[in-house]
């Protein structure tokens, strides 16, 4: 390469970083992980450092860690030692990026030093640290920290399986929330079912019902069937297509028959699921287990051949019946050990996130408790703040609380005492007032937490606000507030879409008749079921998806009447437990919102890039790839910026050798056949293998059977825990004192080849995922490959 084209490429960099400073928001592309060790060298000294090895990441905020480093100095040799640091975090879930900043190196430990050499290199490295805003995985992250029990966040699993049709035919599932409500279509004869995501026709002087279907018209004298195939129509079809909000009449006329046979129509008024085959039942067997799957379906459907038992899985829930037709129970707490033997590359792998005590099912619990935090710039947000009542505001009281609701908006209003805190678009406002004027809320009430889940409010109670400061406050939002809820606890727990309870806890349907409005206002409510577990091998993502019942989304995303305006329209969303995507006019029943343009799940913009796109626009955690190179921007909520090129960060070096920090403050690495080898005095020596552990019990071994590939250390890891935070005291640059003992082949050294293995584990399986990811990512697809739903 040329110097010419060296200086070019620099000043375009430069270039790029001038422009994230002007407009931190215009992100071309999310940078990813490169990949680790990484290099930093100044002056002539190089400092090679290993992937962070994390503690504790308090409140998914604030970093606490060790990390392998080999430092050289200008003249010197190389010395290997331990690095603790402590780091703030924001984290990207979709991007699957984890962004550090103000990084602190907290102490440094290399043994064997004198105390002038100690303080020598615990310099150099304080100077070689990364100060400026460095990128790792989420993926690389979470496979790798330690989870705890206590931080999981679950709600009961609900054991009501919902109704469930089954057809070999084409079929349909026509769901009608409740009882019908038709509204009148002026001008005409017809009236329309308000309560349903499916165009549906009354012909008032007929009394009959029409259906639309795949461009095709099914009628039949009532809802139950039996419906039939019909080329005529009433003359009114023709003036009830020049009305814009039934433009798909439009597209149907005239009236003709179906391409193929007239499915069969199964109606219901509670959510209910539909197992459609292609033909009879076909099946395929899961190899290393006695299951097989259903091939011509979309749904899960397996048969375990021992029991002869079907299983079925809807919502992050399974459910057991002994024939098709049913009855069905669920089966969460007592799945088979097969289901956890899936081979996960194998055609149904994707549904390990759904089966408990599987690692899938355990990164997609830890991933739902990770929050997207948007850094919310006031005056816009309080610009925007706006909440509109169906007549008169009217709360409600909220169960097992001194608390009320307001129960006539889609809005999340909560009054506490005299003060009302409005949670929307995953930022909660405050006012002495209903209706506003709202405020960005600096904190909520701790009542608003011990919301229980029967409330229909209760997913603004995984939205918290954190570090505000005079123009902005950060947002945080985790994956229960789009509901998606952990069921179960870390071990054995899966992620599963609503609450389970067929929506008992609700009022449904929600109808409201404004003044000199033609039509009446329907707002559906979060259905449980309609949805369940996604696993997509290419980007190694987990969470929960929706399935469609009615070409115009699934029940809960049916239709919407905008009063104001008159408008009336239908619904195609999906959720993720990374957020949600829209397109066309679209209702989120958990989070009260709709839009009119595709946009992520929070009406600020994208979380973890953009937070704001009206007015001023403002950048969390940007990121700009280009042939020129890499620059990242974090804004913090005191305003300030930080900005960090790719060779600031460390650029990745290839080497032959992993280096693992332990818990003592050793280096340890594993060769190539699974040995551990330790560092001290200047070289490196096998450690012997130490002796069995003592047997854990029945339940946590069932547990950790099931977690296939990942040991446990959790009773090591908390021993060893208290260790370092010893070892940590006093003056960071202190080095070990060389009389200090070394660890010997006794329980303690167990408890550290233990801890070892799981970290060269989960590195190796988080580098995987995330390199899946970034493959993923450069392909340039939205969907497909093997990605599932449901």
């Amino acid at each position: 390469m040329t110097r010419k084209l060296k200086v070019r490429r620099r000043k375009r960099l430069t270039s790029l970083i001038a422009l994230l400073a002007v407009f931190p928001s215009l992100v071309l592309a999310q940078a990813q992980d490169p990949g680790w060790p990484r290099l930093a060298e100044k002056d002539g000294a190089r400092m090679v450092y290993y992937q962070p090895q994390v503690d504790e990441w308090k409140d998914h905020r604030e970093l606490h860690g060790d990390m392998a480093v080999s430092v050289t100095g200008p003249k010197g040799k190389a010395a290997i030692g331990v690095v603790s640091l402590a780091a703030q975090t924001q984290t990207d879930v979709e991007a699957r990026t984890v962004v550090l900043s103000e990084i602190t190196v907290t102490s440094t430990r290399f043994q064997g030093l004198d105390p002038a050499e100690a303080e020598r290199i615990n310099s150099l490295v304080r100077e070689l640290a990364p100060k400026g805003p460095t990128v790792i995985s989420l993926d690389r992250l979470l496979a790798t920290l330690e989870p705890k029990q206590e931080e999981v966040r679950s709600i009961p699993g609900a054991s009501d399986p919902p109704t469930i049709f089954v057809s070999t035919r084409p079929a349909i599932l026509l769901f009608v929330d409740g009882d019908p409500i038709r509204a009148p279509i002026e001008g005409t004869n017809l009236d329309f079912v308000v309560n349903t995501s499916w165009l549906l026709a009354f012909d008032r002087s007929t009394s009959a019902h029409y259906l639309l279907v795949d461009g095709s018209w099914l009628t039949a004298a009532g809802l139950e069937g039996p419906w039939s195939a019909t080329t005529k129509l009433p003359p009114d079809f023709t003036a009830l297509a020049a009305k814009p909000e039934f433009a798909d009449v439009k597209q149907s006329l005239p009236a003709r028959p179906p391409k193929g046979p007239v499915p069969e129509v199964f109606f219901t008024k509670r959510p209910a699921e539909l197992i459609l085959f292609a033909g009879a039942p076909l099946y395929a067997p899961v190899a290393g287990t006695a299951l097989v799957y259903a091939t011509n379906t979309e749904s899960p459907v397996f048969l375990q051949n021992i029991e002869r038992q079907f299983y079925y899985l809807v919502a992050g829930r399974w459910f057991r019946a002994t024939t098709l037709d049913g009855p069905w129970s669920y089966a969460n707490d007592d799945l088979p050990a097969d289901f956890a033997k899936i081979p996960p590359n194998s055609a149904v792998g994707w549904i390990r996130a759904s089966v408990p005590g599987t690692q899938e099912a355990e990164d997609a619990v830890l991933l739902a408790a990770v929050p997207t935090t948007t850094v919310v710039d006031r005056a816009t947000a309080e610009t925007d703040a706006n909440v509109t009542y169906d007549g008169a505001p009217q709360f409600e009281p909220i169960e097992g609380t001194s608390l009320q609701y307001a129960g006539n908006t889609p809005e999340k209003v909560i009054q506490v005492n005299n003060e009302y805190y409005l949670c929307q678009n995953a930022v909660w406002f405050k006012s002495s007032a209903p209706a506003g004027p709202w405020k960005c809320a600096d904190s909520v009430p701790p009542a608003v937490y011990k919301i229980p889940p029967s409330s229909p409010v209760y997913n603004v109670t995984y939205v918290y606000p954190s570090n505000p400061s005079a123009a902005t406050v950060q947002s945080n939002q985790t994956a229960g507030y789009l509901g998606a809820f952990v069921l179960g606890g870390l071990l054995g727990g899966v992620i599963g879409y609503g609450l389970g309870n067929d929506n008992n806890y609700y009022p449904h349907p929600y109808v409201y008749y404004p003044p000199g409005r033609p039509y009446p206002v329907y707002r559906p409510v979060p259905y449980t079921y309609g949805c369940g577990a996604v696993y997509n091998p290419y980007t190694g993502a987990y969470g929960v998806g929706r399935k469609a019942y009615g070409p115009y989304g699934s029940a809960g995303s049916a239709v919407l009447y905008n009063p104001a305006t008159g408008t009336y329209g239908r619904a195609a969303t999906v959720q993720t437990a990374y957020g949600s995507r829209t397109a066309a006019a679209a209702y989120n029943p958990w989070t009260g919102a709709s839009a009119t343009t595709r946009q992520g799940s929070n009406a600020y913009g994208q979380a973890g890039t953009t937070t704001v796109q009206k007015g001023g626009q403002w950048a969390q955690a940007g990121h700009v790839t280009t042939a020129q190179g890499s620059a990242g921007a974090v804004r913090t909520s005191e305003g300030k910026y930080a900005y960090g090129r790719s060779g600031e960060q460390g650029k990745v070096v290839k080497t032959n050798q992993d280096l693992y920090a332990s818990k003592d403050g050793s280096v340890y690495k594993r060769d190539s056949s699974g040995s551990w080898q330790k560092y001290e005095g200047g070289s490196w020596s096998t450690v012997e293998k130490p002796p069995a552990s003592t047997p854990k019990s029945a339940s946590t071994t069932n547990a950790q059977q099931a977690r296939q590939g990942k040991s446990s250390g959790t009773t090591a890891q908390s021993a060893s825990t208290t260790s370092t935070q010893k070892s940590r005291q006093g003056s960071p640059s202190s080095p070990r004192p060389s009389s200090a003992k070394r660890p010997t082949t006794t329980a303690a050294s167990s408890g550290t080849m233990e801890s070892l293995d799981r970290q060269a584990q989960g590195r190796q399986r988080g580098a995987r995922e995330s390199a899946s990811f970034e493959q993923y990512q450069r392909s340039g697809r939205s969907g497909g490959g093997r990605a599932r739903a449901r």
